[in-house]
């Protein structure tokens, strides 16, 4: 609950940084749930400090986020593994203090019946593995998001988080976490949107009057605060669950497809305000909105989150099946 409300206020701020630290540190709760004492003690106090930053690299270029179409493998060679092919758009890989990135790779024969998958720590450095160019994106431009590349690239026994072949369900826990925190770095950039809306309302003068005296602009900021609170509720609920240990994918899906739907619209809603100056890229709501879009895709599409609600109220929700 603590990390959701710390990235909601970075996200009031720049939702880049607030991703920059979501992804660290989800990278750092999966390496100190599951981690060896050996990897926790050399990788997690760069992670508390601030001084590295952790990446999670599941994602594939032609794949996505269907493991079922992964090319990336490791195959054991002697005692060690080799790892070739790509992984596509991965935070915090590239940065000057990237230290690792957990990254799911395929370890089961290319032949195999199914597929098994491994979730190995990649040192930065290491010969082997490297950080593609830094994509140009709509939104988050202050956040490092690139492919990587591994070509021979050698891993250990060492590397392995959680044991071979225990990859793909220890990721996911790293998605479901991280759902919860998405959802507040929605929420913060909804109610800096809706900050933002009520200050330039009380301040823009127009037929002798400040716009907020209009009913039509009244009318889309009150619309704005119902939203952001209704998000702020699933938000805190999933988030306070996650503590308890008793939540469910239903209320981190209804999270994170709520909020971050929610804040595209409050920022749209934003720019309408703004007029023409609200179009301008000198105007902090421009950015809210070019920065959020990704949310409802990340982690999860819109449309994801609303099969697992689906399925969690008994319907017969199937996948790739």
């Amino acid at each position: 609950f603590e990390m959701a409300l710390a990235i909601e206020e970075l996200a009031k701020a720049d939702q880049s940084l607030a991703v920059t630290t979501m992804v660290s540190v989800a990278a750092g709760l999966i390496l100190q749930r599951f981690g060896t004492p050996e990897q926790k003690a050399k990788y997690l106090p760069a992670i508390v400090s601030g001084e590295g930053l952790g990446a999670l690299a599941g994602t594939e270029p032609n794949a996505g986020s269907d493991t079922g179409g992964f090319k990336t493998r490791a195959s054991r060679v002697s005692d060690r593994w080799i790892a070739n092919g790509e992984k596509a758009f991965i935070t915090n890989a590239g940065t000057d203090i990237s230290t690792f990135a957990l990254t799911l790779i395929a370890t089961s024969a290319a032949d195999a019946e199914k597929k098994e998958f491994t979730l190995f720590l990649v040192p930065r450095g290491i010969k082997g593995y490297s950080q593609g160019e830094r994509y140009r994106k709509m939104g988050w431009r202050s956040s490092d998001t690139r492919p990587l590349h591994f070509d021979d690239c050698a891993l250990d026994d060492a590397d392995v988080i959680g044991g071979v072949g225990q990859g793909r369900h220890l990721l996911h826990k790293g998605y479901q976490q991280a759902r919860v925190f998405l959802a507040a770095c929605s929420l913060g950039l909804a109610d800096a949107a809706l900050e933002h809306s009520v200050k330039y309302a009380q301040e823009r003068q127009a037929f002798g009057a400040s716009i907020g005296r209009l009913q039509m602009i009244q009318e889309m900021i009150a619309q704005m605060a119902i939203k952001v609170d209704a998000a702020r509720l699933l938000t805190y609920r999933a988030a306070l669950m996650g503590d308890r240990g008793t939540v469910t994918l239903r209320e981190l899906a209804m999270a994170k497809y709520y909020a971050t739907e929610i804040a595209t619209e409050v920022a749209d809603l934003a720019i309408q305000i703004h007029g023409g100056w609200g179009f301008m890229d000198d105007c902090p709501v421009s950015r809210y909105y070019r920065d959020n879009r990704i949310c409802t895709i990340g982690d999860g599409s819109s449309q994801i989150q609303l099969l697992l609600i689906a399925r969690s109220l008994g319907l017969d929700v199937r996948f790739g099946d």
